[in-house]
């Protein structure tokens, strides 16, 4: 499998630096999960969203916050409950008395990490008006249409526990998230450090900015250009062709996973300094990408089967490209 020349490895290289720092800076705050911190940083890289699903208390609110200061971005935090109006997203025009003119006032959907807590709690309504903002990276309130901040991630949270007054997510909206992600309960190591880290009053406030904006721009455009062989194409699309004839799968992984797919893999292969994607990078990135794009059959949900089961089975079963 041939690769193209090393003409940007400089710039990889600040890539893999970059990541480094933001990976170190976050883990000032977020104990262990490197791995998670590091999809995320692939997240920004792609220009992409996350989906994280734990149960409360693991960290969630934390991980966006610090995602935030590092980037040197502005945070807003939207608390979806079932009678949040799209409005209450969006923002709104309102007669302002004293200078006699309409004004707009901003929701919290402008910034440029915005954490959608509990997203499943918000009626298919709400859901909806996060769905131009995070394809279009645009929000249209009455019929004016106002670009959003960049760089722009949403970071939803949803409980995968108690779901009594939710509504889940449609396969659509799913779709336009880069990644889901689950933080998981810490080892009994991680939960004392964390304990003595916060009890010496280390907060996200204490944060330092590794990146700007116009620095990730930059390495985002790095990241579109790193190399993909047109026998990687072909065996990301392959993957993604296995999940939509898998036996167990009623709704397998769409073009748009693929494209997802071929970001992620290289922004990760940028991330470990190579101008030149590899298998290993699909395989990495494969997990968190596709598998919550899939829908599982009924009868294969019944026996417990899993999505995640189903991209394993796909990434042993998919010929590999060899060099």
């Amino acid at each position: 499998m041939a690769h193209a020349a090393t003409d940007h490895h400089a710039d990889v290289k600040e890539v893999k630096a970059a990541a480094d720092r933001f990976t170190e800076n976050i883990g000032t705050v977020i104990v262990g999960k490197e791995d998670i911190i590091r999809l995320c940083f692939v997240s920004l890289l792609c220009e992409g969203h996350i989906l994280i699903e734990d149960v409360p208390g693991i960290g969630k609110t934390t991980l966006a916050r610090t995602i935030a200061r590092s980037i040197e971005g502005s945070f807003r935090r939207v608390q979806c409950t079932p009678d949040l109006l799209p409005s209450d997203v969006t923002g709104i025009h309102y007669f302002n008395q004293k200078s006699g003119e309409f004004q707009f006032r901003p929701g919290p959907v402008i910034a440029n990490v915005v954490l959608v807590d509990e997203i499943n709690r918000a009626t298919p309504r709400t859901q909806s008006c996060f769905l131009e903002a995070m394809q279009e990276r645009q929000i249209t309130v009455d019929l004016d249409t106002l670009g959003l901040p960049r760089p722009f991630m949403v970071i939803a949270t949803q409980n995968p526990v108690e779901l009594e007054g939710t509504f889940p997510l449609p396969e659509a909206q799913l779709d336009r998230f880069l990644v889901r992600l689950a933080l998981g309960y810490p080892s009994p190591e991680e939960e004392s450090r964390m304990l003595e880290r916060f009890q010496r009053s280390i907060t996200t406030e204490s944060v330092s900015c590794v990146l700007n904006g116009a620095t990730l721009t930059v390495l985002q455009a790095t990241c579109r250009g790193v190399f993909v062989d047109d026998s990687l194409r072909a065996y990301i699309s392959g993957l993604c062709r296995a999940t939509r004839t898998d036996e167990s799968i009623r709704l397998g992984a769409s073009p748009r996973a693929a494209l997802a797919l071929q970001q992620a893999s290289q922004a990760y292969a940028a991330m470990h300094g190579r101008d030149y994607v590899i298998p290993d990078d699909v395989k990495a990135v494969a997990q968190p990408v596709l598998a919550h794009r899939l829908l599982l059959d009924t009868t294969a949900s019944l026996r417990g089967e899993t999505a995640v089961a189903v991209i394993e089975r796909v990434l042993q079963t998919v010929p590999v490209p060899i060099d």
